[in-house]
């Protein structure tokens, strides 16, 4: 086993782990440590324990030391230059008539780099917008161009719920979601109901999927054939959270539709599967890498 703190250096970043070397470290602490970039400062998110080697991402460095007041003005005054980095940038962006947008500037920590994220719809060649920004700031200069969904975890704003973008909240990293567990939850494929403000699909449908695919398990789709108390009948409708779906049973004098749990009936034949499913949704994908 390997003691470790997780270290965030944006409120919604990626945790990284790094050994508390025998520091006494304690949650919401701000800490110094060594990092690819160079050195950074960040807040630990979570407190020392203790995992297995295979979970342990290597090299796991130590921390530096735990940061103090001076350590803190720092990292304000980088904050200023940033401001000062990004007005500056954008005016070198338009001298240079360059097709791109400017997202955010940080230094590191130690002022030995600065980076400067920016989108675009294609490749950008700002070989000479690096040189300009070299003689003016005199240190290391990285440009990095960043994917619509980094820009709007970035920038921030207001999802289709109402609240603040989850990605910009508390999601640390991107998970995987597809057309697929649209479909499984029963919503609507219309790509405008089901993306996000960054225009790709909603980081959310991850969220009770797990769920959705347990119930499904048990639970018969529309179209299904299956054997009720009172007879063979066909799915109609499902209400797959309440475990309950309504069948259309043939009778002498019409058909009736009939209510029941799940658990009483039992699925004689699955559904047929729709031949077009899959051609519908390359096509939403399209619409939704467009």
């Amino acid at each position: 086993m390997t003691k470790i703190v997780g270290v965030r250096f944006k409120p919604a970043g990626k945790i990284y782990h790094f050994n508390p070397a025998g520091l006494e470290i304690k949650k919401n602490d701000y800490v110094i440590v060594e990092t690819a970039r160079g050195i950074e400062l960040g807040k630990v998110v979570v407190e020392e324990k203790e995992i297995s080697a295979e979970q342990v991402v290597k090299p796991l460095k130590d921390v530096i030391r735990i940061a103090t007041d001076e350590d803190l003005k720092i990292s304000e005054q980088n904050k200023q230059k940033e401001k000062e980095a990004f007005a500056i940038c954008l005016e070198k962006i338009k001298k240079h008539g360059l097709e791109m947008k400017l997202i955010e500037v940080e230094y590191t920590f130690d002022g030995s780099k600065i980076l400067f994220y920016f989108s675009a719809d294609g490749r950008i060649d700002f070989r000479e917008l690096v040189k300009d920004l070299a003689t003016v700031f005199h240190t290391r200069i990285e440009l990095r161009q960043i994917g619509i969904r980094d820009e709007s975890k970035t920038l921030g704003a207001i999802g289709v719920c109402g609240r603040e973008l989850c990605c910009a909240k508390f999601l640390g990293e991107f998970e995987s979601v597809s057309i697929k567990m649209a479909k499984e939850q029963g919503l609507s494929l219309n790509p405008t109901k089901i993306s996000g403000t960054c225009g790709r699909l909603m980081c959310c449908l991850k969220y009770e999927q797990n769920t959705y695919e347990e119930l499904l398990k048990v639970t018969p789709r529309q179209g299904a054939l299956v054997q009720t108390p009172d007879g063979q009948g066909v799915v109609e409708y499902v209400e797959i959270l309440k475990g309950r779906v309504k069948v259309r049973i043939e009778q002498r004098n019409g058909a009736a539709l009939s209510d029941y749990d799940v658990k009483d009936i039992k699925i004689l034949k699955k559904a047929k599967s729709d031949d077009n499913s899959e051609k519908n949704d390359e096509e939403i994908l399209k619409i939704l890498e467009d």
